[in-house]
Protein backbone atom coordinates (compact mmCIF):
# COMPACT_ATOMS: atom_id res chain seq x y z
CA UNK A 1 0.00 0.00 0.00
CA UNK A 2 1.24 3.48 -0.60
CA UNK A 3 -0.15 5.79 1.63
CA UNK A 4 -0.27 9.66 2.85
CA UNK A 5 -1.06 10.71 6.53
CA UNK A 6 -2.96 13.79 6.90
CA UNK A 7 -3.50 15.55 10.48
CA UNK A 8 -2.92 18.79 12.22
CA UNK A 9 0.46 18.97 14.69
CA UNK A 10 0.20 16.53 17.48
CA UNK A 11 -2.46 14.57 15.78
CA UNK A 12 -0.57 11.51 16.21
CA UNK A 13 0.97 10.92 12.22
CA UNK A 14 4.07 10.02 12.99
CA UNK A 15 3.04 7.56 16.02
CA UNK A 16 0.37 5.67 13.76
CA UNK A 17 2.81 5.64 10.80
CA UNK A 18 5.86 4.32 12.59
CA UNK A 19 3.61 1.98 14.19
CA UNK A 20 1.81 0.89 10.77
CA UNK A 21 4.86 0.53 8.83
CA UNK A 22 6.20 -2.17 11.16
CA UNK A 23 3.03 -3.86 11.10
CA UNK A 24 3.29 -3.80 7.06
CA UNK A 25 7.46 -4.17 6.57
CA UNK A 26 7.17 -1.32 4.67
CA UNK A 27 9.00 2.15 5.36
CA UNK A 28 7.79 5.53 6.70
CA UNK A 29 9.24 8.54 4.64
CA UNK A 30 9.50 11.52 6.68
CA UNK A 31 10.31 14.74 4.16
CA UNK A 32 12.07 16.45 7.19
CA UNK A 33 14.07 13.04 8.35
CA UNK A 34 15.21 13.24 4.35
CA UNK A 35 16.17 16.52 4.31
CA UNK A 36 18.41 16.07 7.38
CA UNK A 37 19.97 12.60 6.20
CA UNK A 38 20.47 15.14 2.79
CA UNK A 39 22.11 17.76 4.06
CA UNK A 40 24.20 15.32 6.59
CA UNK A 41 25.21 13.49 3.34
CA UNK A 42 25.89 16.47 1.93
CA UNK A 43 24.41 15.31 -1.59
CA UNK A 44 23.55 18.13 -4.64
CA UNK A 45 20.26 18.06 -2.86
CA UNK A 46 20.94 18.19 0.57
CA UNK A 47 24.01 21.10 -0.30
CA UNK A 48 21.22 22.90 -2.41
CA UNK A 49 18.02 22.15 0.70
CA UNK A 50 20.85 23.93 3.32
CA UNK A 51 21.55 27.13 2.15
CA UNK A 52 17.69 27.57 2.28
CA UNK A 53 17.49 26.03 5.54
CA UNK A 54 20.65 28.23 6.93
CA UNK A 55 18.67 31.80 5.65
CA UNK A 56 15.80 30.25 7.83
CA UNK A 57 13.58 30.17 4.73
CA UNK A 58 11.34 27.28 3.66
CA UNK A 59 12.99 24.79 1.14
CA UNK A 60 11.33 24.96 -2.26
CA UNK A 61 8.90 22.40 -3.64
CA UNK A 62 11.52 20.74 -6.54
CA UNK A 63 14.34 20.46 -4.01
CA UNK A 64 11.68 18.59 -1.68
CA UNK A 65 10.16 16.60 -4.56
CA UNK A 66 13.54 15.80 -6.25
CA UNK A 67 14.19 13.78 -2.92
CA UNK A 68 10.97 12.20 -2.44
CA UNK A 69 11.64 11.05 -6.11
CA UNK A 70 14.61 9.73 -5.35
CA UNK A 71 13.36 7.82 -1.89
CA UNK A 72 10.97 5.90 -4.03
CA UNK A 73 13.03 4.41 -6.22
CA UNK A 74 15.06 2.74 -3.72
CA UNK A 75 15.22 -0.75 -3.09
CA UNK A 76 12.44 -0.88 0.43
CA UNK A 77 9.59 1.24 -1.19
CA UNK A 78 8.88 -1.58 -3.91
CA UNK A 79 6.14 -3.19 -1.55
CA UNK A 80 4.43 0.53 -0.53
CA UNK A 81 5.54 3.19 1.63
CA UNK A 82 3.74 5.46 3.91
CA UNK A 83 3.85 8.96 3.62
CA UNK A 84 4.05 11.23 7.05
CA UNK A 85 4.03 15.46 6.53
CA UNK A 86 4.01 15.00 2.79
CA UNK A 87 2.70 16.32 0.42
CA UNK A 88 2.45 19.99 2.63
CA UNK A 89 0.51 21.71 -0.06
CA UNK A 90 -1.76 20.97 -3.27
CA UNK A 91 0.94 21.75 -5.87
CA UNK A 92 2.91 19.15 -3.60
CA UNK A 93 0.30 16.51 -4.23
CA UNK A 94 -0.04 17.42 -7.75
CA UNK A 95 3.77 16.70 -8.49
CA UNK A 96 4.12 13.52 -6.47
CA UNK A 97 0.91 12.53 -8.53
CA UNK A 98 3.23 12.89 -11.85
CA UNK A 99 5.68 9.62 -10.73
CA UNK A 100 3.30 8.18 -7.63
CA UNK A 101 -0.16 6.59 -7.48
CA UNK A 102 -1.37 6.53 -4.07
CA UNK A 103 -3.98 4.04 -2.63
CA UNK A 104 -5.08 5.70 0.35
CA UNK A 105 -4.95 9.05 2.65
CA UNK A 106 -5.53 8.60 6.24
CA UNK A 107 -6.79 11.83 7.71
CA UNK A 108 -6.61 12.32 11.30
CA UNK A 109 -9.34 14.31 13.34
CA UNK A 110 -8.28 16.29 15.91
CA UNK A 111 -9.44 19.40 17.84
CA UNK A 112 -7.41 22.40 18.11
CA UNK A 113 -7.88 22.05 21.86
CA UNK A 114 -6.82 18.45 22.55
CA UNK A 115 -3.76 19.53 20.06
CA UNK A 116 -2.90 22.53 22.14
CA UNK A 117 -3.17 20.76 25.54
CA UNK A 118 -1.25 17.70 23.80
CA UNK A 119 1.86 20.01 22.54
CA UNK A 120 2.05 22.45 25.24
CA UNK A 121 2.13 19.47 28.02
CA UNK A 122 4.95 17.74 26.22
CA UNK A 123 8.75 17.75 27.91
CA UNK A 124 11.48 16.29 26.34
CA UNK A 125 14.91 15.71 28.02
CA UNK A 126 17.82 17.04 26.12
CA UNK A 127 20.32 14.55 27.87
CA UNK A 128 18.36 11.27 26.64
CA UNK A 129 16.34 12.61 24.20
CA UNK A 130 12.89 11.59 26.03
CA UNK A 131 9.66 12.67 25.45
CA UNK A 132 7.03 12.74 28.30
CA UNK A 133 3.51 14.63 28.88
CA UNK A 134 3.46 16.46 32.47
CA UNK A 135 -0.15 14.43 33.00
CA UNK A 136 2.43 10.86 33.47
CA UNK A 137 4.82 12.60 35.42
CA UNK A 138 5.10 13.17 38.60
CA UNK A 139 8.00 15.73 38.56
CA UNK A 140 7.27 18.03 35.37
CA UNK A 141 10.78 19.20 35.60
CA UNK A 142 12.62 15.85 36.26
CA UNK A 143 13.47 13.32 33.44
CA UNK A 144 11.90 9.85 35.02
CA UNK A 145 15.02 8.25 32.58
CA UNK A 146 18.17 9.69 33.41
CA UNK A 147 17.22 12.65 36.08
CA UNK A 148 17.69 15.58 33.92
CA UNK A 149 15.88 18.46 33.31
CA UNK A 150 13.12 18.56 31.35
CA UNK A 151 12.32 21.36 28.73
CA UNK A 152 9.38 22.60 26.88
CA UNK A 153 10.16 22.98 22.95
CA UNK A 154 10.13 26.14 21.53
CA UNK A 155 7.48 24.52 19.04
CA UNK A 156 5.25 23.24 21.59
CA UNK A 157 4.86 26.79 23.31
CA UNK A 158 1.40 27.69 23.34
CA UNK A 159 1.76 30.62 20.61
CA UNK A 160 4.13 28.55 18.44
CA UNK A 161 1.41 25.30 18.59
CA UNK A 162 -1.02 28.47 17.61
CA UNK A 163 0.58 29.47 14.63
CA UNK A 164 1.78 25.89 13.76
CA UNK A 165 -2.35 25.58 13.53
CA UNK A 166 -3.05 28.23 11.49
CA UNK A 167 -0.32 27.38 9.05
CA UNK A 168 -2.06 24.49 8.70
CA UNK A 169 -5.22 25.78 8.46
CA UNK A 170 -3.69 27.60 5.22
CA UNK A 171 -1.30 25.58 3.34
CA UNK A 172 -2.21 22.06 4.38
CA UNK A 173 -5.70 21.49 5.14
CA UNK A 174 -7.06 22.17 1.65
CA UNK A 175 -5.63 19.02 0.77
CA UNK A 176 -8.22 16.74 2.33
CA UNK A 177 -10.69 18.22 -0.17
CA UNK A 178 -8.14 17.45 -3.13
CA UNK A 179 -7.82 13.80 -1.77
CA UNK A 180 -11.48 13.72 -1.53
CA UNK A 181 -12.77 14.52 -4.40
CA UNK A 182 -10.07 11.92 -5.81
CA UNK A 183 -12.05 9.15 -3.60
CA UNK A 184 -8.94 8.24 -1.69
CA UNK A 185 -9.16 10.27 1.54
CA UNK A 186 -9.83 7.85 4.82
CA UNK A 187 -11.15 9.71 8.07
CA UNK A 188 -10.30 8.67 12.08
CA UNK A 189 -10.67 9.86 14.75
CA UNK A 190 -7.46 10.91 17.01
CA UNK A 191 -8.63 11.95 20.15
CA UNK A 192 -8.51 8.88 22.33
CA UNK A 193 -5.73 6.71 23.30
CA UNK A 194 -3.08 5.57 21.09
CA UNK A 195 -4.02 1.79 20.91
CA UNK A 196 -7.80 2.67 20.17
CA UNK A 197 -6.83 5.49 17.19
CA UNK A 198 -4.63 2.79 15.75
CA UNK A 199 -7.50 0.55 15.98
CA UNK A 200 -9.98 3.30 14.35
CA UNK A 201 -6.67 4.02 11.75
CA UNK A 202 -6.60 0.13 11.05
CA UNK A 203 -10.42 -0.22 10.16
CA UNK A 204 -10.23 2.76 8.53
CA UNK A 205 -7.92 1.25 5.91
CA UNK A 206 -9.17 -1.79 5.48
CA UNK A 207 -6.49 -3.42 7.29
CA UNK A 208 -7.20 -6.37 9.14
Amino acid sequence: MNLIFLGPPGAGKGTHAVRLAQQLNIPQISTGDMLRGHVKAQTRLGLEAKKYMDAGELVPDDVIIGMVKERLQEPDCAGGYIFDGFPRTVAQAEALSEFAKIDAVLNLIVSDQVIIDRLSGRRVCPDCNGTFHIKHLENASVCPNCGGKLVIRKDDEPETVLNRLNVYRRQTEPLIDYYRQKGLLRDANGEGSVDANYAEVLEALGIR
